[in-house]
Formats: structure tokens, sequence, C-alpha cells
């Protein structure tokens, strides 16, 4: 039996699973990106692979991730024991440095009515792994096919019959500069997937099978109607939006955006036709990816308090053509897609419904992930290391306030790594770490600050960047002013200063210094006259 109440004890059993995934797989991890950034996610499923639940991680992750449990699905036959393992963006999957794991659960033997397993639902987790493999340390390369970028996994059983695949964990480690790490990065999602099935084992032990698949079917139906009276509160209309990412690293040409939504009723079509057809670069987003974009911007519009389910994406449906930048064919690179594009599509569907929704959507945030990858030798321990950060920035002001400032925004939701744990792990020394003064866009409310972040190297290593923002400021709106683009500067050992484009990769020396600067959030609203005086 279902009733308000219930359903809010098992929306809340169902996410304290996930919850306690992460915690455990943050505690047990090696690498700094996932243990002190938090560069990971987790959720729970049901049998047909729905998600059910999932803990408030990084959203670029949670909208792509059925996916990958349904390719799962289609790919392996489960047992009781197996955990499948799978990073291929063009089977769910969002760029190669991204690693899921999908485990079944079935219902335990204590409850099971026969002798055949009878399966209950997957716990899931999807991690940032700093390197796996490709032509440059963090598997963020400026490719131009999916090859170059690192080690391809298709639905693979890691584990089969609750014992380690040895084989495939050593030939994935072998292909990636940080073994090591890796392994150990691995374990850790091991451990997150075991301590999922534990609990869920738990709450049917104690609440009952059926019990439990009701109210999973429950939430999903609650969900959707909620969903549904949201939808039904934006006026009908067609709302057309073009935002554009600067480039895609192999030329200056612009990579637009293009979205219009069309609402009637209790149904929204969230139609990309129009945007630009796949590119050499690595800005494109797989067909995941623009659905993960979509479904964050529905949760947002959805507030707090509802089940963010796949439910709540039953009224919403996506075109995006085969061959454009939202949906590419393979070998398309797509290492950046995940990371800029994913934020550009949020930015262009934002915009969009602005005309719809007025005083509820926020002008443009920051609008790039200021993506850092490096690595080399590091010349204390003559071993290779291998090192990834996001650096945030500001997000953009709306009708109830200024923007905040200093943080990530939008598809990505990691912390950042502590000073102490960056220099202990790698190579680097931080010189700087500050607000980005007036990089927030002007306007009644006042769009948030970018950071400024400056790295000494101490030692040779190769960088990579991959940003946006650099030509297309963040948008204000509603007479707010854009926020401001962002910028990068390598100063050499020797004084000389080098300005850096967006998309690049470069070799570093001992002593040379870079400096990051990431884009303000976009202004709402007319200024006051005597308002932000300068």
């Amino acid at each position: 039996m279902i009733d308000a109440i219930s359903l809010e004890i098992f929306k809340n059993l169902f996410v304290s699973v996930a919850e306690e995934m992460g915690k455990t797989l943050g505690r047990t991890a090696f690498s700094p990106n996932i243990k002190e950034r938090q560069d990971f996610s987790c959720a729970v499923f049901d049998a047909a692979g729905h998600m059910i639940a999932h803990a408030a991680h990084i959203p670029v992750h949670l909208g792509a991730m059925p996916l990958s449990v349904r390719a799962a699905i289609a790919e392996c036959s489960f047992e009781p024991g197996d955990v499948v393992i799978l990073n291929d963006p063009y089977l769910g999957g969002t760029h190669l440095p991204d690693i899921t794991m999908v485990s079944p659960f079935f219902v335990p033997d204590e409850l099971a009515e026969g002798d055949t397993p009878r399966m209950f639902g997957f716990v899931a987790s999807r991690a940032h792994h700093a390197d796996v493999g490709g032509i440059s340390p963090g598997s963020m390369p400026m490719s131009t096919e999916i090859f170059q970028e690192g080690l391809i996994i298709p639905p693979l059983k890691l584990v089969e019959n609750g014992m380690i695949q040895e084989s495939l964990l050593k030939l994935i480690c072998r292909n990636v500069r940080t073994p090591a790490e890796r392994r150990g990065d691995l374990s850790a999602q091991l451990a997150a997937q075991r301590i999922g099935q534990r609990r869920l084992r738990e709450i049917l032990l104690r609440y009952g099978v059926d019990s439990a698949a009701e109210h999973m079917n429950g939430l999903l139906e609650y969900s959707e109607r909620l969903a549904r009276a949201t939808v039904q509160k934006i006026p009908d209309g067609r709302y057309r939006f073009v935002d554009d990412l600067d480039d895609d690293g192999q030329s200056d040409e612009p990579v637009p955006i293009s979205v219009e939504i069309r609402v009637a009723g209790e149904e929204m079509i969230i139609d990309f036709t129009g945007s630009a057809a796949q590119r050499l670069g690595c800005v494109n987003a797989v067909l995941a990816v623009t659905k993960s974009a979509v479904a964050y911007v529905v949760r947002c519009l959805l507030g707090e308090g509802v089940p963010t389910n796949d439910g709540s994406l039953a009224p919403v449906h996506v075109i995006a053509p085969e061959g454009t930048v939202v949906n590419p064919l393979p070998p398309a690179a797509v290492a950046a897609g995940n990371v800029e594009t994913s934020q550009r599509i949020v930015d262009a569907i934002l915009g969009a419904l602005a005309q719809a929704l007025p005083d509820r959507i926020p002008a443009a945030s920051q609008g790039t992930m200021n993506n850092l990858t490096l690595g080399g030798i590091d010349p204390r321990t003559g071993r290779s290391y291998a090192y990834y950060e996001t650096i945030g920035g500001g997000s953009g002001a709306g009708p109830r306030g200024d923007g905040a400032s200093g943080l990530h925004v939008h598809m990505t939701n990691t912390m950042n790594t502590p000073i102490e744990a960056l220099e202990f792990q790698t190579p680097l020394r931080l010189r700087r770490y500050s607000l980005r003064r007036g990089s927030g866009g002007a306007g009644h409310h006042r769009g948030g600050e970018g950071i400024v972040r400056e790295l000494e190297f101490q030692g040779p290593a190769r960088v990579t960047l991959l940003c946006d923002r650099r030509v297309f400021p963040p948008y204000g709106l509603q007479g707010g002013q854009p926020g401001a683009t962002g910028a990068a500067t390598i100063t050499r050992s020797d004084g000389t200063i080098l300005s850096l484009p967006g998309k690049v990769s470069l070799d570093v020396e001992d002593g040379d210094v870079l400096r990051l600067e990431t884009p303000g959030g976009g202004g709402w609203g007319h200024a006051w006259p005597d308002e932000h005086p300068t």
C-alpha cells in the first residue's frame, strides 16, 4: 500500500543507498580527482534500467548513466556476483575517462521463491579517472577521433560470479600512465558497488520485495505527474535560442548550438535541429550527454523535493539529428563534448526558456568547466603522473539575486582540489587562487565573479586546456550585461608571457607559470543609475 508518507520514506531510502555508495567511493579512492574533487556519481535502478534515485553528485554523469545501464543490460546476461564495466560514449558513456560500473541486485535468498534468482534492480557508479591512455596525459586531448582519447571499454564483465577478471584489469592498467592509481580507483568503485547491494538487501529484508518494488514504480509515477504539472505551467508556444561554442580546437569557426522548445499542454519537445554538424575537434557531445543536459534543466524547473528519477523526463522529448555536434556518429572525437558542449546546451535551453519564463530563468553562468589536464615524469619520484581538474567561475544572476562567485555550475558539481593535496600529489606549486574581481556582468542583480588560478610547474610536463567562453561571453538577461570572457597565459621562466587559446596542448618546463582566469556570470535586469558604481 502506497501513501504520501511511505513514498517519502522509500524515496529517502533509495537516495541513501546512492549517497552511501558515494561516501565509500570518495573515502577509498586513490586519485585526487575522485578522493578530493569528488568527480563521481552513484545511482539505483530498477530491473528494466530506469533510474529510481541518485545522490546529489554530477549532473552530466547522472543524466547519461541510464543509457549505460541499458547498454549493459542489452549486451550482458547478468548472474549474481557480476559487475559490468564500460566507458564507451556511444553506448551511454560521456567521455572515456568516465568509467561506469553496473552491478545487478537479486532478491536475497531468504526472500526468494524457487531456485531461479530473481532480478530486482541495479546499482551503478561512474567516476572520472585521471588517465585512461590516449595521446596526452589526462586523456582529454586535442583529438580528432575517439581512438586518440584513450582505451575504449565496451560492456564487459570485470567481476563474474564474484571473481575479479584479472586479465581484464591488467589490460586496462597496462594501457594507462598511472596503473597503480587506476587499480586503486577501480577497487574503490567495486567497494561502492558492494555497499549499494548490501544496503538494498537490508531494505528488502525489512520492507519486503513486493513493497519495495511497488514503491519504485510509485516514485516513477509520482515524478511523472509532477513533471507534467510543471510543463503545463509553461505557456504554450515555440521558443528558440542559439548560443555558440568559441571553436572546436581545430579551427576558429564558431560552433552554434540551436534549440527550439515547443510546449503544448503537458508535453515539451526540445529540438536541436539547426545545430552545427559534427566537428573534427573533440567538442562533439554524444546523445547521452545531450539528453543529460536536457534532464538537468528539467530537474531545475521541477524544484526541490521532487524525486529525481526517470519519471520526471516522461513528458519531455528530445530531437537531436544524427551527425550533428549534439549527436555525432563514431568515430568522432568527444572528450570536450561532455564537459564543454554540455554546458553550452544548458545555456541554449535556458536562453529559450527565458522567453517563456522571464521571472524564473537566470542569466548565463560561466558556461565552461575550464578543463586542465597535465602529466609527465614527477622529478621527485621518477614515476609517471597525470592530473585533471576543472575550475569554477561565476554563476549567472537571476530575478532573486546576484550570482554566486567562484564555484562549479550547471553540469558539473565537483569540489576543488585542496592546495595541500595538489602539491603533495603532483610537482606543482599553487601561486594564486582568488576571485576575479569585476568579472561578473552588471545589472540590477550582478553576475558572480570568476576565479584566478596560477600554477607553477616544478618540472617538465605536457599540458592541455579545454576551455570555452573566450570569444562569446556568458549572456545577460532582461537588460543585464554579459560576464567577462575567460583568459589564459603561460609565463616562461625567462619572463616571456604567451597568451593561450581556450583549447590548446603545449609543453612546459620547470619554473613556468600557468595563469587561468575563468569567466564571470551574466547580469540580470537593468541596473539602477546608482547601482554598481565603477
